[in-house]
Protein backbone atom coordinates (compact mmCIF):
# COMPACT_ATOMS: atom_id res chain seq x y z
CA UNK A 1 0.00 0.00 0.00
CA UNK A 2 1.54 3.20 -0.87
CA UNK A 3 0.44 6.80 0.18
CA UNK A 4 -2.64 6.61 -1.93
CA UNK A 5 -2.84 2.86 -1.22
CA UNK A 6 -2.93 1.98 -4.83
CA UNK A 7 -1.85 -1.56 -5.46
CA UNK A 8 -3.45 -2.96 -2.31
CA UNK A 9 -5.36 -5.99 -1.79
CA UNK A 10 -7.63 -6.71 0.88
CA UNK A 11 -5.41 -8.38 3.58
CA UNK A 12 -7.16 -11.08 5.15
CA UNK A 13 -4.48 -11.46 7.75
CA UNK A 14 -4.77 -7.84 8.93
CA UNK A 15 -6.72 -7.80 12.12
CA UNK A 16 -9.52 -5.27 12.22
CA UNK A 17 -10.60 -3.33 15.63
CA UNK A 18 -13.91 -5.13 16.13
CA UNK A 19 -13.68 -6.23 19.77
CA UNK A 20 -16.27 -3.83 21.71
CA UNK A 21 -14.49 -2.65 25.01
CA UNK A 22 -16.38 -4.59 28.11
CA UNK A 23 -16.76 -2.20 31.22
CA UNK A 24 -13.86 -2.94 33.43
CA UNK A 25 -11.64 -1.41 29.92
CA UNK A 26 -14.32 1.36 29.57
CA UNK A 27 -13.70 2.93 32.66
CA UNK A 28 -9.91 2.86 32.10
CA UNK A 29 -10.41 4.72 28.90
CA UNK A 30 -12.72 7.25 30.68
CA UNK A 31 -10.27 7.25 33.37
CA UNK A 32 -7.41 8.48 30.52
CA UNK A 33 -9.59 11.05 28.95
CA UNK A 34 -9.61 12.47 32.13
CA UNK A 35 -5.82 12.22 32.56
CA UNK A 36 -5.31 13.62 29.03
CA UNK A 37 -6.63 17.17 30.35
CA UNK A 38 -3.66 17.70 32.59
CA UNK A 39 -0.61 19.42 31.22
CA UNK A 40 1.67 17.05 29.70
CA UNK A 41 4.44 18.47 32.19
CA UNK A 42 2.02 17.51 34.94
CA UNK A 43 1.48 13.95 33.90
CA UNK A 44 5.27 13.49 32.98
CA UNK A 45 5.98 14.17 36.65
CA UNK A 46 3.61 11.53 37.87
CA UNK A 47 5.73 9.28 35.82
CA UNK A 48 9.04 10.00 36.91
CA UNK A 49 7.51 9.41 40.42
CA UNK A 50 6.42 6.07 39.24
CA UNK A 51 10.29 5.84 38.18
CA UNK A 52 11.95 7.13 41.46
CA UNK A 53 9.35 4.28 43.59
CA UNK A 54 11.08 1.60 40.97
CA UNK A 55 14.19 2.51 41.87
CA UNK A 56 13.61 2.08 45.85
CA UNK A 57 11.78 -0.94 45.16
CA UNK A 58 14.11 -2.50 42.75
CA UNK A 59 11.99 -4.06 40.71
CA UNK A 60 13.05 -6.35 38.28
CA UNK A 61 13.13 -3.86 35.27
CA UNK A 62 15.46 -1.64 37.36
CA UNK A 63 17.58 -4.59 37.77
CA UNK A 64 17.89 -5.38 34.02
CA UNK A 65 18.28 -1.98 33.55
CA UNK A 66 21.32 -1.63 35.74
CA UNK A 67 22.71 -4.42 33.69
CA UNK A 68 22.36 -3.00 30.76
CA UNK A 69 23.69 -0.16 31.27
CA UNK A 70 27.26 -1.66 33.21
CA UNK A 71 27.14 -2.81 29.70
CA UNK A 72 26.85 -0.12 27.15
CA UNK A 73 28.77 2.23 29.56
CA UNK A 74 31.71 0.21 31.14
CA UNK A 75 33.78 3.37 31.65
CA UNK A 76 30.87 4.91 33.66
CA UNK A 77 31.86 5.38 37.48
CA UNK A 78 30.02 4.48 40.15
CA UNK A 79 28.58 8.35 41.07
CA UNK A 80 28.12 8.88 37.00
CA UNK A 81 26.08 4.96 36.59
CA UNK A 82 23.73 5.94 40.00
CA UNK A 83 22.76 9.65 38.14
CA UNK A 84 21.97 7.91 34.71
CA UNK A 85 19.73 4.64 35.92
CA UNK A 86 18.09 7.44 37.61
CA UNK A 87 17.62 9.10 34.72
CA UNK A 88 16.71 6.36 32.64
CA UNK A 89 14.19 5.14 35.40
CA UNK A 90 12.55 8.52 35.38
CA UNK A 91 11.94 8.30 31.55
CA UNK A 92 10.64 5.28 31.55
CA UNK A 93 8.16 6.25 34.23
CA UNK A 94 7.44 9.13 32.17
CA UNK A 95 6.76 6.10 28.93
CA UNK A 96 4.44 4.73 31.14
CA UNK A 97 2.40 7.80 32.53
CA UNK A 98 2.39 9.79 28.83
CA UNK A 99 0.60 6.95 27.36
CA UNK A 100 -2.85 7.90 29.29
CA UNK A 101 -2.45 11.50 28.04
CA UNK A 102 -1.93 10.55 24.44
CA UNK A 103 -4.71 7.66 24.17
CA UNK A 104 -7.33 9.56 26.21
CA UNK A 105 -6.52 12.51 24.09
CA UNK A 106 -6.98 10.85 20.90
CA UNK A 107 -4.42 11.58 17.80
CA UNK A 108 -5.26 15.01 16.90
CA UNK A 109 -4.54 16.29 20.30
CA UNK A 110 -1.38 13.99 20.88
CA UNK A 111 -0.39 15.65 17.42
CA UNK A 112 -0.43 19.03 18.61
CA UNK A 113 2.37 17.79 20.95
CA UNK A 114 4.54 17.08 18.09
CA UNK A 115 7.00 20.86 17.83
CA UNK A 116 9.60 19.41 14.77
CA UNK A 117 9.87 17.02 12.58
CA UNK A 118 13.47 16.50 11.47
CA UNK A 119 14.21 14.26 8.48
CA UNK A 120 10.26 14.42 7.06
CA UNK A 121 11.74 14.76 3.80
CA UNK A 122 13.30 11.18 3.97
CA UNK A 123 10.25 10.31 4.26
CA UNK A 124 8.79 12.01 1.27
CA UNK A 125 11.70 10.86 -0.84
CA UNK A 126 10.99 7.35 0.00
CA UNK A 127 6.76 7.67 -0.01
CA UNK A 128 7.35 9.09 -4.11
CA UNK A 129 9.36 6.35 -4.98
CA UNK A 130 6.84 3.74 -4.16
CA UNK A 131 9.33 1.13 -3.99
CA UNK A 132 7.91 0.29 -0.34
CA UNK A 133 9.19 1.95 3.09
CA UNK A 134 10.28 0.18 6.46
CA UNK A 135 10.23 2.13 9.29
CA UNK A 136 12.17 0.79 12.29
CA UNK A 137 10.98 2.45 15.20
CA UNK A 138 13.04 0.85 18.46
CA UNK A 139 11.95 1.03 21.58
CA UNK A 140 12.93 4.69 22.53
CA UNK A 141 10.69 7.98 23.28
CA UNK A 142 6.88 7.73 22.65
CA UNK A 143 6.03 5.29 20.16
CA UNK A 144 2.28 6.19 20.27
CA UNK A 145 2.54 9.86 19.00
CA UNK A 146 5.14 8.51 16.24
CA UNK A 147 2.23 5.91 15.33
CA UNK A 148 0.03 8.58 14.63
CA UNK A 149 1.94 10.69 13.02
CA UNK A 150 3.30 7.66 10.40
CA UNK A 151 -0.14 7.06 10.16
CA UNK A 152 -1.43 10.19 9.22
CA UNK A 153 1.45 10.47 6.76
CA UNK A 154 0.54 7.21 4.79
CA UNK A 155 -1.63 4.06 5.73
CA UNK A 156 0.92 1.46 7.70
CA UNK A 157 0.92 -1.37 8.51
CA UNK A 158 2.79 -3.43 11.59
CA UNK A 159 3.53 -6.55 12.64
CA UNK A 160 1.53 -7.83 15.86
CA UNK A 161 0.76 -10.45 18.59
CA UNK A 162 -2.79 -10.17 20.46
CA UNK A 163 -2.67 -8.82 23.43
CA UNK A 164 -2.82 -11.44 26.83
CA UNK A 165 -6.59 -9.70 27.19
CA UNK A 166 -8.20 -10.04 24.58
CA UNK A 167 -10.92 -7.47 25.91
CA UNK A 168 -7.90 -4.71 25.02
CA UNK A 169 -8.52 -4.81 21.38
CA UNK A 170 -11.78 -2.68 21.94
CA UNK A 171 -9.46 -0.51 23.98
CA UNK A 172 -7.00 -0.06 21.06
CA UNK A 173 -9.40 0.63 18.15
CA UNK A 174 -10.96 3.28 20.53
CA UNK A 175 -7.83 5.34 21.09
CA UNK A 176 -6.28 4.91 17.72
CA UNK A 177 -9.69 5.64 15.70
CA UNK A 178 -8.68 6.70 12.09
CA UNK A 179 -4.87 6.46 12.55
CA UNK A 180 -4.97 3.25 13.34
CA UNK A 181 -2.22 1.05 11.64
CA UNK A 182 -3.53 -2.35 10.05
CA UNK A 183 -2.11 -5.25 12.37
CA UNK A 184 -0.43 -8.05 10.73
CA UNK A 185 -0.27 -11.05 13.04
CA UNK A 186 3.46 -12.26 13.88
CA UNK A 187 3.42 -15.76 11.83
CA UNK A 188 4.72 -17.25 8.62
CA UNK A 189 1.58 -16.19 6.36
CA UNK A 190 1.88 -12.72 8.16
CA UNK A 191 5.85 -12.56 7.26
CA UNK A 192 4.41 -13.33 3.44
CA UNK A 193 1.74 -10.33 4.07
CA UNK A 194 4.41 -8.10 4.59
CA UNK A 195 6.74 -9.15 1.60
CA UNK A 196 3.45 -8.01 -0.73
CA UNK A 197 2.74 -5.00 0.87
CA UNK A 198 6.27 -4.00 0.53
CA UNK A 199 6.50 -5.08 -2.94
CA UNK A 200 3.34 -3.52 -3.75
CA UNK A 201 4.96 -0.21 -2.55
CA UNK A 202 3.68 0.10 1.28
CA UNK A 203 5.05 1.16 4.40
CA UNK A 204 5.20 -1.69 7.35
CA UNK A 205 6.51 -0.23 11.00
CA UNK A 206 8.92 -2.96 12.76
CA UNK A 207 10.65 -3.27 16.30
CA UNK A 208 14.24 -3.75 14.91
CA UNK A 209 15.19 -4.23 18.49
CA UNK A 210 12.62 -6.73 19.34
CA UNK A 211 14.61 -9.88 20.54
CA UNK A 212 13.51 -12.69 18.52
CA UNK A 213 12.41 -16.02 19.24
CA UNK A 214 15.37 -18.80 19.73
CA UNK A 215 16.51 -19.87 16.10
CA UNK A 216 15.17 -16.89 13.87
CA UNK A 217 18.25 -14.41 14.80
CA UNK A 218 21.69 -13.59 14.70
CA UNK A 219 24.13 -12.21 16.88
CA UNK A 220 25.60 -8.74 16.13
CA UNK A 221 27.45 -6.62 17.98
CA UNK A 222 25.06 -3.96 20.05
CA UNK A 223 26.99 -1.04 21.97
CA UNK A 224 30.68 -3.23 21.17
CA UNK A 225 28.85 -6.60 22.93
CA UNK A 226 26.90 -9.45 21.03
CA UNK A 227 23.26 -9.59 21.09
CA UNK A 228 20.42 -11.30 19.65
CA UNK A 229 19.01 -9.17 16.48
CA UNK A 230 16.14 -10.25 14.20
CA UNK A 231 17.00 -10.89 10.90
CA UNK A 232 13.05 -10.16 9.48
CA UNK A 233 13.99 -6.56 8.39
CA UNK A 234 17.11 -7.20 6.66
CA UNK A 235 15.57 -10.00 4.98
CA UNK A 236 12.48 -7.76 3.74
CA UNK A 237 14.89 -4.91 3.12
CA UNK A 238 16.66 -6.82 0.76
CA UNK A 239 14.02 -9.05 -0.96
CA UNK A 240 11.99 -6.48 -1.77
CA UNK A 241 14.83 -3.51 -1.93
CA UNK A 242 12.31 -1.44 -0.08
CA UNK A 243 13.50 1.65 1.87
CA UNK A 244 14.95 1.53 5.59
CA UNK A 245 14.16 4.91 8.07
CA UNK A 246 14.72 4.56 11.54
CA UNK A 247 12.21 6.68 13.45
CA UNK A 248 11.44 7.71 17.37
CA UNK A 249 9.21 10.55 19.35
CA UNK A 250 12.01 12.29 21.31
CA UNK A 251 10.25 13.22 24.59
CA UNK A 252 11.32 17.16 25.36
CA UNK A 253 12.07 18.57 28.67
CA UNK A 254 9.48 19.42 31.22
CA UNK A 255 6.48 18.46 29.03
CA UNK A 256 7.48 20.71 26.05
CA UNK A 257 6.15 18.11 23.80
CA UNK A 258 7.85 15.48 21.12
CA UNK A 259 10.21 16.02 18.37
CA UNK A 260 9.68 13.50 15.58
CA UNK A 261 13.29 12.21 13.83
CA UNK A 262 13.65 10.21 10.95
CA UNK A 263 17.05 9.22 9.99
CA UNK A 264 18.40 7.04 7.14
CA UNK A 265 19.81 3.27 7.68
CA UNK A 266 23.41 2.92 8.15
CA UNK A 267 24.91 1.45 4.73
CA UNK A 268 24.98 -2.57 4.91
CA UNK A 269 21.04 -3.17 6.28
CA UNK A 270 20.00 -5.18 3.27
CA UNK A 271 23.53 -6.59 2.90
CA UNK A 272 22.45 -10.07 1.54
CA UNK A 273 24.89 -11.54 4.62
CA UNK A 274 23.27 -11.16 7.69
CA UNK A 275 25.79 -10.33 9.88
CA UNK A 276 26.72 -7.63 7.91
CA UNK A 277 23.05 -6.56 8.19
CA UNK A 278 22.68 -7.44 11.85
CA UNK A 279 25.27 -5.16 12.69
CA UNK A 280 23.94 -2.02 10.46
CA UNK A 281 20.91 -2.79 12.24
CA UNK A 282 22.18 -2.82 15.76
CA UNK A 283 24.34 0.48 14.56
CA UNK A 284 20.69 1.89 12.98
CA UNK A 285 19.15 1.55 16.69
CA UNK A 286 22.57 3.10 18.18
CA UNK A 287 22.15 5.74 16.24
CA UNK A 288 18.58 6.82 17.61
CA UNK A 289 19.43 5.92 20.95
CA UNK A 290 22.34 8.74 20.82
CA UNK A 291 20.20 11.22 20.28
CA UNK A 292 18.00 10.40 23.49
CA UNK A 293 20.01 7.88 25.71
CA UNK A 294 18.07 7.89 28.77
CA UNK A 295 14.98 7.66 26.67
CA UNK A 296 15.75 4.09 25.21
CA UNK A 297 14.09 1.02 27.75
CA UNK A 298 17.04 0.05 28.74
CA UNK A 299 15.01 -2.71 30.70
CA UNK A 300 14.95 -5.23 28.08
CA UNK A 301 16.95 -8.55 27.88
CA UNK A 302 18.50 -8.51 25.04
CA UNK A 303 22.20 -9.43 25.80
CA UNK A 304 20.52 -13.52 26.65
CA UNK A 305 20.16 -16.67 24.55
CA UNK A 306 19.49 -20.06 25.57
CA UNK A 307 23.08 -21.64 24.82
CA UNK A 308 25.34 -18.74 26.06
CA UNK A 309 25.21 -17.00 30.23
CA UNK A 310 23.20 -14.68 30.77
CA UNK A 311 24.23 -11.34 32.46
CA UNK A 312 21.12 -10.79 34.43
CA UNK A 313 21.67 -13.89 36.03
CA UNK A 314 23.66 -11.45 38.53
CA UNK A 315 21.16 -9.08 38.60
CA UNK A 316 19.01 -10.51 41.69
CA UNK A 317 20.47 -7.85 44.65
Amino acid sequence: MGGDGRGVAAWQLAVPYTVRMRLDIRLIYWAMCLVSWLPLRAVHAVGAGVGHLMLWRRTSSVRHMDTNLRIVRPQATRAEHATLLHAVARECGKSASEIAKIWGGGATRALDLVREVRGEALLDTALAARSGVIIAAPHLGCWEVLNYWLCRKTPMAILYRPPHVAALEGLLRKVRGALAPTQIRADGAGVRTLYKRLAAGGTVGILPDQKPREGEGRFAPFFGREALTMVLLPRLAARTGATVLFAFAERLPRGAGYHIHLLPAPAGVADPDLDVACAALNRGVQDCIGLAFTQYQWQYKRYTAMDRPSPYDDARR
